[in-house]
Formats: C-alpha cells, structure tokens, sequence
C-alpha cells in the first residue's frame, strides 16, 4: 500500500510537512504503507486509478465520479482566514501582476489557460464561473492553452505572457504565497469561485473498518499534536475533518452543466 499527497506538495517544504503528518497519522493508526512519490510530469489521474491506496489525497471531482468510490479518511481545513474554519477551497482567477486587466470580464475574448480536463480547480470550476458570470456567451476566450498541468504552470504561462487569464487553486496559491513568495508575486486576483469541498485523503486498498477509524482518528488529533506545529504552520493547516462522501457530488453537476451547455475547449 502507498501514500501520497502530491496535491498540495506545492514546494519542498509542504511535501516534506505533508510526509511528516501522514507518516505520524499512520503510525499512531498502526498501518504499515510506503510513502511513494508521484512528481510531475507523471499524472495524478494514474495514481488515483490504483486499488493500492492506503492514504491519498485526492480531487474532489474524480472521487466524485470514480466507482466504486473510495473511502473518505479526511479532509484539511485550511488556516488561512478566507476559508472561514471550513474544509473549502474555490478558484482564485488570476492575471499577470503588471496585466491591465482588473475585472475577468475585461479579460473575454483574450487568452485562457487551464491546467488538465479532469481538474476541478484547474478547469471545471473556472468554466462553470463563466457560464453562470456570461451564459449569454458560448465561448468566452479567443484562444486557449491546456495542458498547463498544475497551478504552477498556469503562474508560469501567465508570468511569460502566453496567456492572460488563468485559474489557481485557491489552497495551492496560498501555499505558494507562504513557502514561494516570489514566484507567487508574478500574478494577482481578478475574481474567485464559487467554493466546494476540500479534496479529502483517500483509501482505496479495501482496509477493514477498525482500520478506518483508526486512522481518522489519528488525523482527528493531528491539530493538538504539538511535533505537528512546524508542519501545520508550513501547511497553513488548522485541523481535519471527516467529510460525508455525499458532498462532494456538487463537483460532478457542475462539470455535467459544462459539459452540457458549453463548447468543447481544446
């Protein structure tokens, strides 16, 4: 069995935090599983297909259409006071710093970029703003990039002028700001989305219940763990929660709504 938290693994420093809280939660659980890197270029929808999960984070939108799901162990609420002490996370639509737009609709008709199709944050979310913000317009962009993989590479893509309007994960910006600050200071926010569900961490390796509660509950106690505090102040995390699996649905409508009412995007 693996673990892994890739997902907002946005820097050295949160990957090595991140190790550190999963390798004490299963330790304390008394479950035995390798940490297993997954670094880019390699894709996350590879590792999310694997049935050898034992605690891996994933996008609220593919755990929302895989079957059968995987078992919830836990999601993070983010300590930063935008989300409000809740285990939510939205889009934060960006421009480069020195861009001369200030409002997203300023940006229709210019040049989009998206991080992968099966993205909640890097794509799904940003499209269905647009069609509720201008359902009036069939394709808002003259010209759109994809492929730009992560929300580093949306920064990336916009810092050198390739595109001029893109979206970032709102937790994954955070981290960037703390941990990167200069390569974060490249772009602004012009707009956010509307928020859904923190993606949880995951189990797909069929363990037994007793294992199960175990391990939430050593995720449960992580916020009072006082060896977690550097690791929490490097992950901007306050504590975790066990979410219902049934909240994550809003995910999958709103990428059927896009995919019903909107253009393809290449």
């Amino acid at each position: 069995m693996l673990v892994n938290a890739r997902m907002y693994s946005v820097t050295p420093e949160c990957k090595a935090a991140w190790r550190k809280v999963i390798e004490w939660v299963l330790e304390r659980a008394g479950v035995e599983a390798s940490y297993e890197d997954h670094d880019p270029p390699k894709l996350l929808s590879d590792l999310w297909r694997r049935e050898d999960l034992a605690c891996v984070m994933m996008c609220g939108l593919p755990f929302s259409l895989r079957d059968p799901q995987p078992m919830i162990l836990a999601a993070p609420v983010p300590s930063a006071p935008r989300y409000g002490g809740k285990a939510i996370y939205w889009s934060d639509i960006a421009v480069r710093k020195d861009s001369k737009f200030q409002t997203l609709e300023e940006t229709l008709d210019q040049r989009a970029g998206y991080t992968l199709k099966d993205s909640q944050s890097g794509y799904f979310a940003f499209r269905y703003h647009l069609l509720r913000k201008f359902p009036e317009l069939a394709q808002p962009y003259s010209d759109i990039t994809g492929n730009l993989l992560n929300p580093r590479g949306v920064i990336k893509a916009l810092a050198e002028g390739r595109i001029d309007v893109g979206p970032l994960d709102s937790y994954v910006h955070d981290l960037l700001k703390h941990s990167d600050p200069e390569f974060a200071a490249q772009v602004r926010v012009i707009d956010t989305t509307e928020p859904t569900p923190m993606p949880p961490f995951v189990a797909t390796a069929g363990l037994p219940k007793a294992t199960v509660e175990r391990i939430r509950s050593a995720f449960l106690a992580v916020q009072q763990e006082p060896s977690l505090a550097s690791a929490r102040v490097v992950l901007l995390l306050e504590r975790f929660i066990v979410p219902d699996p049934s909240v994550y649905r809003v995910q999958r409508e709103r990428a059927d709504a896009v995919e019903r009412q909107c253009p393809v995007w290449p």
